[in-house]
């Protein structure tokens, strides 16, 4: 897990990682993945679960961020506007998003038979990025069975690279994916976590910078990868108590990552994150009118943000280094990282 500390991978990292290096160094949290991978077929669905418990009864703290909008993510706007994250989140391609979503419902509410009858609907939040260079999007490959399967192989530990949603996902003119990273900042004696996963699938060939280096990718022989599109799903997990505004502050720090790795955020881009805190738990249904929650000072958060930028920088490298070259869709091929540097 993780990337070498070799270069040209040296990413000058100030802060540690956790032990996994992973997003589910924040306690509670849980990935998995469903790969549909046959022939031209190259798609699946990932999906992160902030906490192993009924995310509808027991919400957590959230906001997003909408860095360029060309996207078709589902749920969203609920996240803005009420703060908080109420089912897994699920990353797939942009013409699965529908089906995505419909078989995230089917799942709360066979947990949650009262949603939308007696209590609050739900919003499921279901996340895209377009894997048509490599994937027979046309074929609406993902089915409601995939979500469940991605939800149910959830753990701590998980594949990076082109596996579940990220299967298809080019980025930077090289074979992009699924990534992950970790940072531990300590606030008032104590470590605390913040954790990255991105599906990689933006940028220009030729732009890619690792570490402050430039790498010039335009010799892999993507030719669809000429302008800076394609779009990347950005998700921050931490254990930091924050409120939904700070988090919000957080998740719009990923454009500085963005702009590390090469990205300028072109017109064509769908560059949205979410962040989310497992400290700040929203019961579905509450007692009191009034309800206490932590946050740290802002006049302290600055190594939060630290946190983001780098965890998220090293999940976009990460996604890289794990995707392996990969020929699909009408014989296109996307070239691998190591391949690409000739490393093992």
């Amino acid at each position: 897990m993780g990337i070498p500390r070799i270069e040209p991978l040296e990413l000058h990292a100030t802060l540690p990682s956790g032990p996994r290096n992973l997003i589910t160094d924040v306690a509670g949290v849980r990935v998995g993945h469903a790969t549909v991978q046959q022939g031209e077929v190259n798609t699946g669905v990932t999906a992160v679960l902030p906490h192993p418990g009924n995310l509808f009864l027991d919400k957590v703290m959230a906001s997003a961020a909408v860095i360029n909008g060309f996207g078709k993510s589902a749920g969203i706007l609920q996240v803005q506007e009420l703060g908080t994250i109420e089912t897994p989140i699920l990353l797939t391609n942009t013409l699965s998003v529908g089906t995505a979503f419909t078989g995230l419902c089917r799942y709360v509410l066979e947990q949650n038979a009262g949603a939308g009858v007696y209590t609050g609907s739900v919003n499921c939040l279901v996340t895209e990025c377009n894997d048509g260079r490599l994937n027979d999007i046309q074929g609406l490959h993902v089915r409601e069975e995939h979500v469940l399967q991605a939800i149910s192989a959830a753990g701590e530990t998980f594949e990076e690279g082109a596996v579940g949603g990220g299967t298809g996902m080019c980025c930077l003119g090289l074979k992009g994916g699924i990534g992950s990273a970790s940072r531990v900042v300590e606030l008032d004696g104590t470590a605390c976590t913040v954790g990255a996963l991105v599906m990689a699938n933006f940028g220009r060939a030729g732009d890619l910078m690792i570490g402050g280096r430039h790498i010039d990718t335009r010799s892999a022989g993507d030719r669809l990868a000429v302008k800076d599109d394609g779009s990347i799903i950005m998700l921050l997990a931490t254990d930091v108590p924050l409120s939904e505004r700070q988090l919000g502050r957080m998740a719009r720090r990923t454009a500085v990552a963005l702009g590390r790795t090469g990205s300028y955020c072109g017109n064509g881009s769908g560059d949205i994150a979410i962040a989310f805190t497992t400290a700040n738990r929203v019961p579905h249904r509450g007692g009191a009118a009034v309800e206490a929650y932590r946050m740290v000072r802002d006049d302290r958060i600055d190594p939060v943000f630290l946190a983001a930028v780098e965890a998220v920088e090293e999940a976009i490298i990460s996604a890289l280094y794990h995707a392996r070259t990969l020929t699909g869709f009408q014989g296109r091929t996307s070239v691998g990282l190591r391949d690409f540097l000739g490393l093992a």
